[in-house]
C-alpha cells in the first residue's frame, strides 16, 4: 500500500481503500445521539454533517440546529408527542438553544423578536418536494396561534382557518411531478398579523410563481392540476351537467400516460374539496360556477383548428372540435361565434381604423391556450382573495410573522421551462440566504469582540445576471424570440450560444442541438428548449377580456372587470412573457422578505421511497448543497468554525496543563494559558468563547491524545511497582506476625499458671469469709421477723376493731334518712305518673277527635284554637309540675339536712359513750391493780353492780343506734329507686307532651298551607276576572277593579312568576330574610364541625316553607352570596369556607328533598342523575353523614330543585378554583426543582431541598385550611390526588423534554424529593391522602432507573417487566438515550437493550 493510501472499515464490515488526502477526522467523543447544533462539531466537513443527522435520524431526532438554521429531516411517520400542548408550554418564552431544536423554537424566537424589538419576521421553510414543508409550515402556524390567543368568529382560530383552506389551494395548485404525488406549484406566504399587545388580529394568504404553463403543457409522467381530475371524477349528475367524460378524453389531461393516482380517489377528494369550499365560506353558487369554469377549460383544450379558405386563416377542424367549443361557450355563458372570432381573429387597431387579421391554425392555438392560462390563473386568484376574505386581515396592523411555504431546488433527468422558473426563485432565495448568514456570522463576531477580516464568499450574482440581467439575459432573449413571427426554440438555443459562450456559467451539451445548461449553485442542470416558447407565451388578447366580461354569468364575469385599454375602445393584441411576469413576482416576494428578520429552515427528505427509518447518504448530502447548509458550514470554516465556550475548552484540553484547575486561574487566564502550552496561532480570545481556525481543534485533540498516553504509561510504570512493594511488604508482615504469635503464647502459658495459683487462694478466702457472714445473717433476719409479725398482729387488730365501729355507725345514719326520703318520693312520683298517664290518655282521645275534625277548614281553625288553648293549659301544667319538682327537691334537700343532723347526733352520742365506756374501763383497770396491791381492802359490790349494770344498759343503746342504722340506710336505697322511677316517669311524660306539641304544630301548618292556597286560589281567580274584563272592554285605563290596582306577576330567574306579599300566616317577613342574608354573608364559623351558615339557611328556609312554594326570591339571593364568593379565587381560605357551606347544604338538601307525586300538582322536570362530578364523587359514598334530627323530607317544588342545581355548580367551581390555585403555586416550584438540580451539578442538594421543602409547606397549609373549614373528607382525598397526579406529569414530561435532566445526580435529588411527599403522606391520615402517592408512580419508576449503578448489566426484561413496568417502550428509550453519568461516568444500558426498544 502507498503511503499516500490507507484502509478503511466501513459500518458493513467491507474494508476499502482511499486516499489520506480525502479522509477525514472523526470526533470520537461524540454522543450516540449526536449534537443538537452542528457548528458545535469539533469538525466541520460533510461527512461529519451527515453523519450528525443520520445519528439524530435514527433516535426520531428529526430536528437540528446548524446555527440559527433548524434542519428537519422528514420521519414519514406521525411524532404526536413532539407537538402537543405541553410542548409549547414548555418553548414559551424559552431562550433559543436552551431546548432541544424544534420548529416552536424558531416560532418563539421569531415572536419574542418581533414582540421586542417591533420588527417583522419572516421563516423561510423551503426543500424539495415530499420533505415535509407543508407539515412544517402547520407546526409554526401552530404554535403562533398559541402565542396570538385569539378565537375568531364561528369558534375557530385564525390558524384553523387558514389550515382548512389548505384543501381548496391544493386541489387547485397542486400536481404531481416526478418526485412527488402532491407537489405545490406554486409559493405561499402566509402573513400573521397582530396588534400591539401580541395577539392575532387578521391574517392573509399570498400566493407566488404559480405554475401557469402547466394548463396546458406536461411532461410524462406528471399530471395536471388535481381539480381537473376531481371533476373527471365528480357524481354522474355533475359530469353530465358539465357534459365531461373520462379524463384521457382530453388534450390538457392526455399529453402524460399518468391518469390515476395510487393510494388517491379522485372522487373521494372532490367531495372533500367540495366541504373545504363550504368551511372557507365559498357558496353553493359560487361552487357551481367554479367547476364550471374548470370544465370549460377542459372542452376548450379539445379544440383543434384547420386551415380556413383563406389565406392564414383558421376553423374548427371538426364536429368534435365544433362540440366542445360550443359547450366551452354554454358553460362560460357567452356567444359561441364570438368565443370562435376571439380565437381565430384578431382586429389590428391603426389611427383611424380597426383591421380585422385571421389566424393561421398555429397562431389559434396559440390564443386557445392563452386564454386558458389566463382563465385559470384569474380563477386561482379569485380563491385566494376569497379566503383572505373569510379569514379576515387587519390593513392597521404593523406588526406580522409570514411563513413561506416554497417549491425547491429541482433538477430532473428533463428539465424545462418550469425547472428553468423554479430554480431561478432558488438562486435568489440562496443569494438572500447566503447574505443573512454572513451578516449572521459578522454579529457573532462583533458580538465577541474579536480581530476578524473581510470572509469571502460564494455569490450567485453572476448566475442571476445571467438569467434575469435586462437587457442580454437569458429571460429578455426568450421574449425576445417569443416577439419575433415564424421563431422556434432552435432559434433561441442558437442566440444562446452566441450570447453566452464565454459566459462560465453557461455551457453547451454535447451532442445537443438545442439544449443549454446553467451552473447553479446547487449544481450543473441541463435545460432542453423544445417547449420554452409555447411556455412562456402569455398573450393578454382584448378580444378575450370583453368577451369574457360580457358574459351572463356573474362570477366569470367578475373574473374579467374592464381595464383601462378596453375603456378607450383599443383593440389589440398585447404579448405577456410568463418569464417576465414570474420574475416580477419573485421581486415583489424578495421586497417583502427584505423588510422582515428572515428565519430558515430546511426540509430534508431521507429518502425517495418515502418510508421511515432509510437515510440514503448521497440523496441527504445533495440535498444539504442545494438548500445552502453545507454553504452556511462552508462560511463559517472560512471563519473561525470551532468555537467552544470557556468553560468547555478548559475541561477537555486541561490535561495539557494541569495546574489551570486551581482556584488562582479564571477562564480566559486558563484558556490563553492551554493555548500557549501548544504554541498555536491565528485563534481568538472572545468575550465568551475562544475561537479556533480550522484544523486547530485536530492538532489540539492530537497533544491531548498524545498527554493522555504518556498519563497511561506512567501510570502503568507506578501500579506495577506498586503491587511488587506490596507484596514484598506483605511477606515481611506475615513473617513478624508469625514470630509474634509464637512468642505470646508461651508467655500466656506461663502467665495462666501464675494467675490460677493467685486466684485459688483468693477463692478459698472468700469462701470462709461469706460462709461466716451468711451465718450471722440469717440468725439476725429470723429474730427481727418474729418481732416485727407479733407487733403487727397486735396493731391490725386494734385497727379493724375501731374501723369496724365506725363503719357501722355510718351506716345505720345514711339508711334511716335514705329510707324515710325514698318514701315519700315514691309517693309522689306514683301520683304524677298516674296523672301524666290519665292526661296523655285524654290527649290522644282528643287528638283522634281533631283528626277527624281536620278535613273541613272551619273544623280545623276550631280545632287550632282548641289545641292552642290545651297547648297553654299544658304548658301551665307543666310549670306547675316542674314547680312541684323542685318544691319536693328542696323538701327532699331539707328532709336529707334533718336526717343528716339526726345521723351526726347519734354519732355524736355513740362516740360519748364510747368515751364513757373507755373512761370506765380504765377506772376499772386501775382499781384491779390497786386491788392486786391491796388484797385486803373490801369491795364496794353495790358500786360495782351499778357500774355493770350501766355497761349493760350502754351495750344495750349501742345495739339499738347499729339496728337503726342498718334500718336508715335500708329507708335510703328504697327511696332512692322510688325516686329515680319518679324521674323517669316525668321524663316520659315530658316526652309525650312534646310529642302532643308537634302534633298540634304539624296540624297548624297544614291549616296554614291551606289558607294560604285558599287566598291563592282567590287572588287567581280574581285575576283572570279582572283581565276577562279588560278584554272585553278594551279599555286602557281600567286596570283596576274597586279602586284596587291589578298587579302582573312577574317573573324570576327561576322561570316561575314572585310570590306575592301576602301568603297568609306562613309567609317570611322581608326583615327576616334581610336578617338572614346579612347573616349568612360574613364569616360566622363553624360548630361540632358542621358549618354554621349552611345549617341556618337549611332551618330558615325549612321553617319558612321556602322549598314546598313555587314562587320564590330567597333563592336568587342566596346564590348572588355563593356567586359573589367566587369572585375572590385567589384566597384559598374564602374558597375553602364556602366550599364547606355550599357542599354541607347540597348534601343536606340531597336527603332532604323529594319530588312531588300527586296527581293535583303542576308535574315539573324530574331531577337530573347525578352524572356530574359531584354525584361520581359525593352523591355515590356512604361515609358522608348528615344528622338526620336536622333533616326533614320535605316534597319540594321546582325553584328548590333548581336551586339545587345551581348549588352543585357553584361546589364545582370552588373545588376547581382550590385546585387551580394550588397547581399555579406548585408549577413554578417544580420548574425551579427540576432546573435547579441540572444548574446545579456536582455540589450539594441543600440550596435545591428548599424547593421540595416548599412543596411540603404549600400541602401542609392547604390542608390545614381545609380541616379547619371543615371541609369534608371526600373532597380534600379527591383535591390532593389531582395534585400528586400534576406533580407526576410535570416532573416527567420534564425529564423525557430536558437531555441535562436524564442524569444520575439528578436522579438521585428527584429520588429524595419524592421520599419528602411520601413521608408526607405517611404522617396524613389515610382519609385526607388516600391513593396519591399511587399517581407518583411514572416519575418514581423513572428515578429509581436513573439512580442504578451500572445500567449495563441489566437485561431488556428486567427493564420491562421488573424495575419501570408501568413506563411504555417509547419512554424508555427516551430515558435510555439521553442518560448520562455526571457522578461515576458509567455508561447506559446495554447495545442488545436498545437494539429491543427501538425494535418496538
Amino acid at each position: 500500500m502507498c503511503i499516500d493510501q490507507m484502509w478503511i472499515i466501513s459500518t458493513h464490515a467491507t474494508r476499502v481503500t482511499a486516499n489520506v488526502s480525502s479522509v477525514y477526522p472523526k470526533d470520537v467523543e461524540v454522543k450516540r445521539s449526536g449534537v443538537e447544533d452542528m457548528t458545535r462539531l469539533a469538525y466541520l466537513h460533510e461527512p461529519g454533517v451527515l453523519r450528525n443527522l443520520k445519528s439524530r435520524y435514527g433516535m426520531n431526532e428529526i430536528y437540528t440546529y446548524t446555527g440559527n438554521i433548524l434542519i428537519a429531516v422528514n420521519p414519514f411517520q406521525r411524532l404526536p408527542h413532539l407537538y402537543n400542548d405541553h410542548m409549547m408550554e414548555m418553548y414559551k418564552g424559552a431562550e433559543f438553544g436552551e431546548l432541544s431544536p424544534h420548529p416552536f423554537a424558531m416560532a418563539d424566537r421569531a415572536y419574542r423578536l418581533m414582540m421586542n424589538y417591533g420588527i417583522s419576521q419572516a421563516i423561510l421553510v423551503s426543500g424539495e418536494s415530499g420533505a415535509g414543508k407543508t407539515e412544517s409550515t402547520k407546526m409554526l402556524m401552530q404554535y403562533l396561534a398559541f402565542m396570538g390567543g385569539k378565537v375568531e368568529s364561528g369558534g375557530r382560530s385564525v390558524q384553523q382557518q387558514v389550515l382548512e383552506s389548505n384543501p381548496v389551494l391544493e386541489a387547485f395548485g397542486n400536481a404531481k411531478t416526478v418526485r412527488n404525488n402532491n407537489s405545490s406549484r406554486f409559493g405561499k406566504f402566509v402573513e400573521l398579523q397582530f396588534d400591539q399587545n401580541g395577539k392575532i388580529s387578521g391574517a392573509a394568504i399570498r400566493t407566488y410563481l404559480l405554475e401557469r404553463s402547466r394548463v396546458c403543457q406536461i411532461s410524462d409522467p406528471e399530471r395536471n392540476y388535481h381539480c381537473f381530475y376531481m371533476l373527471c371524477a365528480a357524481p354522474p349528475e355533475d359530469r353530465e351537467r358539465y357534459k365531461l367524460g373520462d379524463a384521457s378524453l382530453f388534450h390538457y389531461l392526455n399529453q402524460s400516460n399518468c391518469i390515476k393516482l395510487d393510494g388517491m380517489d379522485d372522487s373521494s377528494e372532490y367531495i372533500a374539496t367540495r366541504r373545504a369550499m363550504d368551511i372557507v365560506g365559498i357558496s353553493s353558487d359560487e361552487q357551481d360556477a367554479i367547476f364550471r369554469v374548470v370544465a370549460a377549460i377542459l372542452h376548450l383544450g379539445n379544440v383543434e383548428f384547420s386551415e380556413g379558405s383563406e389565406a392564414d386563416s383558421s376553423v374548427p377542424k371538426d364536429d368534435k372540435s365544433q362540440f366542445h367549443l360550443r359547450t366551452a361557450a354554454e358553460l362560460f355563458m357567452c356567444d359561441e361565434k364570438s368565443l370562435e372570432e376571439s380565437l381565430c381573429k384578431r382586429v389590428m387597431v391603426t389611427r383611424g381604423e380597426s383591421i380585422v387579421r385571421n389566424l393561421d391554425s398555429r397562431a389559434a392555438a396559440l390564443s386557445r391556450d392563452a386564454l386558458a392560462r389566463i382563465v385559470y390563473s384569474r380563477l386561482f386568484d379569485w380563491l385566494v382573495n376569497k379566503i383572505n376574505t373569510t379569514i379576515g386581515q387587519d390593513p392597521t396592523s404593523k406588526l406580522l410573522i409570514g411563513v413561506l411555504d416554497i417549491y425547491g431546488f429541482e433538477s430532473f433527468k428533463t428539465n424545462s421551462f418550469e425547472q428553468f422558473c423554479i430554480n431561478l426563485t432558488n438562486e435568489k432565495l440562496q443569494q438572500h440566504f447566503n447574505q443573512h448568514v454572513f451578516k449572521m456570522e459578522q454579529e457573532e463576531y462583533t458580538k465577541e469582540e474579536i480581530d476578524w477580516s473581510y470572509i469571502q464568499f460564494v455569490d450567485n450574482q453572476d448566475i442571476l445576471d445571467l438569467i434575469e440581467k435586462k437587457p442580454g439575459g437569458i429571460i429578455a432573449l426568450l421574449d425576445e424570440t417569443c416577439m419575433l413571427r415564424n421563431s422556434n426554440h432552435e432559434i433561441f438555443a442558437e442566440k444562446l450560444y452566441q450570447k453566452f459562450k464565454d459566459n462560465p456559467h453557461f455551457s453547451r451539451p454535447k451532442f445537443s442541438r438545442s439544449d443549454f445548461t446553467i451552473h447553479h449553485y446547487a449544481g450543473n442542470v441541463t435545460y432542453q428548449t423544445d417547449l420554452f416558447l409555447d411556455k412562456n407565451i402569455d398573450y393578454a388578447v382584448n378580444e378575450h377580456q370583453d368577451l369574457l366580461h360580457a358574459s351572463t354569468c356573474p362570477f366569470v364575469s367578475s373574473l374579467f372587470p374592464p381595464s383601462e385599454e378596453s375603456t378607450k375602445s383599443s383593440k389589440s393584441t398585447k404579448f405577456t412573457s410568463i418569464g417576465s411576469s414570474f420574475k416580477q413576482q419573485l421581486q415583489g416576494l424578495l421586497e417583502t422578505l427584505s423588510g422582515t428578520e428572515p428565519h430558515y429552515m430546511r426540509c430534508i427528505k431521507p429518502n425517495n421511497v418515502l418510508k421511515p427509518a432509510i437515510f440514503e447518504n448521497s440523496n441527504v448530502l445533495q440535498q444539504l448543497r442545494c438548500g445552502g447548509v453545507l454553504e452556511a458550514i462552508r462560511i463559517s470554516c472560512l471563519g473561525y468554525p470551532t468555537r467552544r465556550t470557556f468553560e468547555e475548552f478548559v475541561d477537555r484540553f486541561s490535561v495539557l496543563r494541569p495546574e489551570v484547575l486551581g482556584l488562582r486561574y479564571d477562564e480566559v487566564t486558563a484558556t490563553n494559558m492551554l493555548l500557549e502550552k501548544v504554541n498555536l496561532t491565528g485563534y481568538q480570545i472572545g468575550k465568551t468563547k475562544v475561537f479556533l481556525r480550522a484544523g486547530q481543534m485536530a492538532e489540539l485533540d492530537a497533544r491531548r491524545t498524545e498527554v493522555l498516553s504518556y498519563s497511561a504509561s506512567k501510570i502503568q510504570r507506578k501500579v506495577r511497582s506498586f503491587l511488587a512493594r506490596r507484596n514484598f511488604i506483605q511477606l515481611r508482615m506475615s513473617s513478624v506476625q508469625l514470630q509474634a504469635m509464637c512468642r505470646g503464647q508461651i508467655a500466656r502459658h506461663y502467665y495462666e499458671d501464675l494467675r490460677r495459683k493467685a486466684a485459688s487462694l483468693k477463692i478459698q478466702t472468700y469462701y470462709r469469709m461469706h460462709f461466716a457472714r451468711k451465718n450471722y445473717k440469717d440468725l439476725y433476719s429470723a429474730s427481727t421477723t418474729i418481732q416485727s409479725a407479733l407487733r403487727g398482729m397486735a396493731a391490725r387488730n386494734e385497727f379493724h376493731f375501731r374501723q369496724q365501729t365506725k363503719a357501722a355507725v355510718t351506716i345505720q345514719s345514711c339508711c334511716r334518712s335514705d329510707l324515710a326520703s325514698s318514701r315519700y318520693m315514691g309517693l309522689k312520683k306514683a301520683a304524677i305518673t298516674t296523672q301524666c298517664a290519665w292526661r296523655g290518655r285524654l290527649a290522644r282521645r282528643e287528638l283522634r277527635k281533631l283528626k277527624m275534625a281536620a278535613k273541613e277548614s272551619g273544623a280545623l281553625q276550631a280545632a287550632k284554637n282548641k289545641l292552642e288553648k290545651q297547648v297553654e293549659e299544658l304548658t301551665w301544667r307543666l310549670q306547675l309540675e316542674k314547680r312541684m319538682r323542685t318544691d319536693m327537691e328542696e323538701a327532699k334537700t331539707q328532709e336529707n339536712k334533718k336526717l343528716q343532723q339526726q345521723l351526726q347526733e347519734l354519732q355524736f352520742q355513740s362516740k360519748e359513750t364510747k368515751d364513757i365506756l373507755r373512761r370506765e374501763q380504765e377506772n376499772a383497770k386501775t382499781a384491779l391493780e390497786k386491788a392486786a396491791l391491796v388484797p385486803e381492802i373490801q369491795v364496794d359490790t353495790t358500786h360495782v353492780d351499778k357500774l355493770t349494770a350501766e355497761n349493760e344498759n350502754l351495750k344495750t343503746l349501742v345495739v339499738s343506734l347499729e339496728t337503726k342504722i342498718d334500718e336508715t340506710e335500708q329507708k335510703f336505697e328504697e327511696m332512692k329507686k322510688a325516686r329515680e322511677e319518679l324521674l323517669k316517669k316525668a321524663t316520659d311524660a315530658e316526652s309525650k307532651i312534646n310529642g302532643l306539641t308537634n302534633t298540634m304544630l304539624s296540624f297548624q301548618e297544614k291549616l296554614t298551607n291551606m289558607e294560604a292556597e285558599n287566598q291563592l286560589l282567590r287572588q287567581q281567580a280574581l285575576l283572570h276576572s279582572r283581565l276577562k274584563t279588560i278584554s272585553e272592554n278594551t279599555s286602557p285605563k281600567s286596570n283596576s277593579t274597586n279602586g284596587s290596582p291589578l298587579h302582573v306577576e312577574q317573573m324570576t330567574p327561576h322561570g316561575t312568576p314572585r310570590a306575592p306579599k301576602d301568603y297568609g300566616n306562613f309567609a317570611h317577613p322581608r326583615e327576616s330574610v334581610d336578617a338572614l342574608i346579612n347573616c349568612v354573608t360574613e364569616n360566622i364559623g363553624f360548630s361540632e364541625g358542621k358549618p354554621v351558615a349552611a345549617i341556618t339557611i337549611y332551618k330558615c328556609l325549612v321553617h319558612w316553607k321556602i322549598f314546598e312554594t313555587e314562587k320564590t326570591s330567597v333563592f336568587d339571593r342566596l346564590i348572588q352570596i355563593f356567586g359573589s364568593a367566587m369572585q375572590n379565587h385567589d384566597s384559598n381560605e374564602d374558597l375553602a369556607y364556602w366550599l364547606s357551606n355550599s357542599s354541607t347544604l347540597l348534601i343536606i338538601l340531597q336527603k332532604s328533598l323529594k319530588a312531588v307525586g300527586s296527581a293535583g300538582t303542576t308535574p315539573h322536570k324530574r331531577p337530573q342523575s347525578q352524572s356530574s362530578f359531584l354525584g361520581r364523587m359525593v352523591f355515590r359514598t356512604s361515609n358522608i353523614t348528615v344528622d338526620m334530627d336536622l333533616v326533614r323530607q320535605i316534597e319540594a317544588k321546582y325553584p328548590a330543585f333548581l336551586f339545587k342545581q345551581q348549588l352543585t355548580a357553584f361546589v364545582e367551581g370552588l373545588y376547581g378554583m382550590i385546585r387551580d390555585n394550588v397547581k399555579k403555586e406548585l408549577s413554578a416550584l417544580l420548574l425551579h426543582a427540576i432546573q435547579g438540580s441540572s444548574s446545579l451539578r456536582g455540589r450539594s442538594f441543600s440550596n435545591q431541598g428548599s424547593y421540595w421543602l416548599a412543596i411540603v409547606d404549600n400541602l401542609n397549609e392547604l390542608l390545614n385550611i381545609l380541616r379547619e373549614n371543615c371541609v369534608p373528607a371526600i373532597f380534600i382525598r379527591k383535591i390532593f390526588t389531582q395534585i400528586f397526579s400534576f406533580i407526576n406529569a410535570q416532573l416527567f414530561n420534564s425529564l423525557l423534554v430536558r437531555h441535562e435532566c436524564c442524569s444520575f445526580s439528578n436522579g438521585e435529588y428527584v429520588k429524595q424529593g419524592l421520599a419528602q411527599l411520601e413521608v408526607w403522606c405517611g404522617e396524613v391520615k389515610p382519609e385526607y391522602a388516600g391513593s396519591a402517592l399511587h399517581e407518583l408512580r411514572h416519575i418514581r419508576q423513572a428515578v429509581g432507573f436513573l439512580v442504578i449503578f451500572k445500567k449495563f448489566r441489566i437485561s431488556y426484561d428486567e427493564i420491562v417487566n421488573d424495575l419501570c413496568p408501568v413506563l411504555s417502550v417509547q419512554q424508555l428509550y427516551k430515558i435510555c438515550t439521553q442518560y448520562w453519568d455526571d457522578k461515576y461516568n458509567t455508561e447506559s444500558v446495554s447495545e442488545e437493550v436498545y437494539l429491543g426498544l427501538a425494535r418496538l
